[in-house]
């Protein structure tokens, strides 16, 4: 049976393209996009195309996101790679890289193997795993890169644990660029970080909580430039958070360097000044940030310093975050909110549609070099629908994610995913 997606505003930045279309889906490809395609379909095929009318709604490539945790294996009551799969299609994306920290970590094939495993069982979302770059994200010796590769990773990353070997860095890019693979950086400096609990500055001061400078991220932000400058290779920033990291990155592209970034939408959404509460739902690492660190990275999104928008899903046990500030987990449940709090950009200025999705498909997809991100013809018929106008309130409890714990819980949205199609399947309806 083929799938015909009538009446909406088609958005494909691949393809420059912004037109009122309707879409064919064929045998799990894109087969064509066209104005009013569904009158030529109906006669040629008749009986045999199920027509699903669209009108008011914006059809786009499948979302990505490329900096999720998926906790499995060994941090199930956190979540498993099928619940959040389902939180993946209930947000919108058809696709989403899961970084290697769980336990063990994913640092050897068998790792990659089970991951991808369990993606198939779940049968919802692509999942493509993130190898370690150090064997136990311990920063003291690389991993089987091609091994891993060979096993089906798309990236190489130590995220929630920075690589403090500058020499080690420098090998794991040049290793790393030579078989195709990209680097994600978790730009932390450990002994700038201090074990600190918030942002630097008037709010900790205030509350009494130790602070993390913005410098602890900017100095390996500026490190890893150099370092990928030196070795000519490339290098990806993982969750920027500060103006001074947005600065360094746009200097650096502008001298051409290979140098790719993303941030969160808790940091173009909040401030440290949420922290007056001591809600632990708003911890997260790197911290959020001062109202200058977030202007910045607005700009920095407008400006196209920051390539991608990725939601560092990070979902956590009640255990994890109902404690004292000091013990609570960083993260936030990120995957069925991402979406809602990312349109804010669209109507207040900050990115235009096309920009957007740019941001959130196409330009992961080029990052991590996967064959997604665009409707081209032929292409996978991955497409997320939005309902750009819908009105909806974030309700933890109805998370498809085991993590609840979310600092948006109660916040009026508009716009969301209503229709999330992998493989050319309807995966998740929501209309």
């Amino acid at each position: 049976m083929k799938l015909l997606l009538t009446g909406a505003r088609v958005i494909d930045p691949s393809q420059k393209m912004d037109v009122a279309a309707d879409v064919l889906l064929e045998n799990g490809k894109i087969a064509g996009i066209a104005p009013e395609l569904v009158k030529t379909i109906n006669s040629k095929y008749p009986g045999k195309v199920k027509a699903i009318d669209l009108s008011g709604m914006i059809v786009v490539p499948g979302l990505i996101d490329m900096h999720t945790h998926l906790r499995e294996p060994g941090f199930e009551y956190k979540e498993t790679i099928a619940s959040g799969s389902a939180a993946a299609v209930a947000g919108g994306f058809t696709s989403v890289a899961c970084m290697p920290n769980s336990s063990p970590i994913n640092d050897n094939r068998s790792i990659t193997e089970f991951i991808k495993r369990k993606a198939a069982q779940a049968a919802l979302t692509n999942i493509y795993p993130i190898g370690a770059i150090s064997k136990d994200s311990a920063g003291s010796q690389l991993t089987e890169f091609w091994d891993l590769k060979e096993a089906g990773i798309v990236a190489l990353s130590d995220d929630g644990k920075p690589v403090m070997d500058a020499a080690l860095m420098r090998r794991a890019l040049e290793y790393a660029f030579s078989l195709g693979l990209p680097v994600i950086s978790h730009c932390e400096d450990i002994n700038l970080f201090g074990g600190g609990l918030m942002n630097e500055g008037y709010y900790s001061t205030i509350l009494g909580l130790r602070g993390v400078p913005s410098i602890a991220e900017e100095a390996m932000v500026a490190r890893d430039i150099l370092i990928a400058e030196f070795t000519k290779t490339s290098v990806h920033v993982a969750h920027v958070s500060t103006a001074g990291s947005v600065r360094l990155i746009r200097e650096a592209k502008k001298r051409g360097l290979q140098v790719t970034a993303e941030t969160a939408p808790h940091y173009f959404t909040l401030t440290d000044e949420s922290l007056q509460s001591y809600d632990t739902n708003f911890k997260v690492n790197p911290p959020l940030r001062g109202i200058d660190d977030l202007t910045a990275i607005k700009e920095g999104l407008a400006d196209g310093t920051l390539d991608a928008i990725a939601c560092d899903h990070a979902p956590h046990g009640r255990t994890d975050k109902e404690v004292e500030f000091e013990y609570a987990a960083c993260g936030i449940s990120g995957l069925e909110t991402s979406l809602g709090l990312s349109l804010q950009l669209i109507r207040d200025g900050v990115l235009s549609w096309p920009e957007l999705i740019a941001k959130m498909s196409t330009n992961p997809a080029r990052i991590l070099n996967l064959p997604k991100g665009t409707l081209k013809a032929g292409a996978d018929g991955d497409i997320t629908v939005i309902d750009p106008q819908i009105q909806w309130t974030v309700d933890v409890k109805a998370f498809r994610s085991r993590g609840k714990n979310s600092p948006f819980h109660g916040r009026e949205m508009q716009g969301r995913a209503v229709l999330t199609i992998v493989g050319g399947e309807i995966k998740y309806d929501g209309r």
